[in-house]
C-alpha cells in the first residue's frame, strides 16, 4: 500500500476505497450532497484525514465509514477495505434494507398488461384472420 501524507483528496480517496468506479463518479456524488465529511457538505477537493466519519451513499444504500488509512493506489478490494471501517448502525440499517427489499413482492407480479407473450400474440392473430385487409373492427356498407 503507497502511503501518502497525513491528508488527501476526498475524492481520490473514494475511488482508492472502491467506493465508486472512477473519480469522475465520486466528483458527480460530493456535487449532489450526497456525501458528507464529520456531517458537513463538502466538496471534492476537501482534504480527507484518518479518523474522519464520512457518510455517502451509493444508490439506495447508506453508508457511515470511518477513515482508517489512506492510499495513493487503487488496489484489489481485500486492500481497500482496509482503508475503513464501517460504522455497526451503517451495518445494522444496511443489512434491514437488503431484507427489505428481499422480502418486498415482485415488481413484475403487479403488471396486468404490457408486451403480449407468444401465446397471447398467436391468439391475436387467429382473431385477425378473418379481418383483411380492414383497419378497423367496424362493418363497412
Amino acid at each position: 500500500m503507497n502511503l501518502p501524507s497525513e491528508s488527501m483528496r476526498l475524492d481520490k480517496w473514494l475511488w482508492c476505497a472502491r467506493f465508486y468506479k472512477t473519480r469522475s463518479l465520486a466528483v458527480d456524488e460530493i456535487g449532489r450532497g450526497r456525501v458528507t465529511v464529520n456531517q458537513q457538505a463538502v466538496k471534492a477537493s476537501r482534504e480527507l484525514r484518518v479518523g474522519d466519519t464520512v457518510a455517502l451513499r451509493q444508490g439506495e444504500v447508506e453508508r457511515t465509514i470511518v477513515v482508517q488509512a489512506l492510499s495513493n493506489m487503487r488496489g484489489p478490494a481485500p486492500v481497500a477495505q482496509q482503508l475503513y471501517q464501517e460504522t455497526e448502525a451503517s451495518q445494522k440499517a444496511r443489512a434491514e434494507a437488503a431484507e427489505r427489499r428481499r422480502l418486498a413482492p415482485e415488481p413484475a407480479m403487479a403488471l396486468t398488461e404490457g408486451r403480449p407473450t407468444k401465446r397471447d400474440r398467436r391468439q391475436i392473430d387467429e382473431v385477425r384472420q378473418g379481418w383483411g385487409d380492414r383497419w378497423s373492427a367496424s362493418i363497412d356498407d
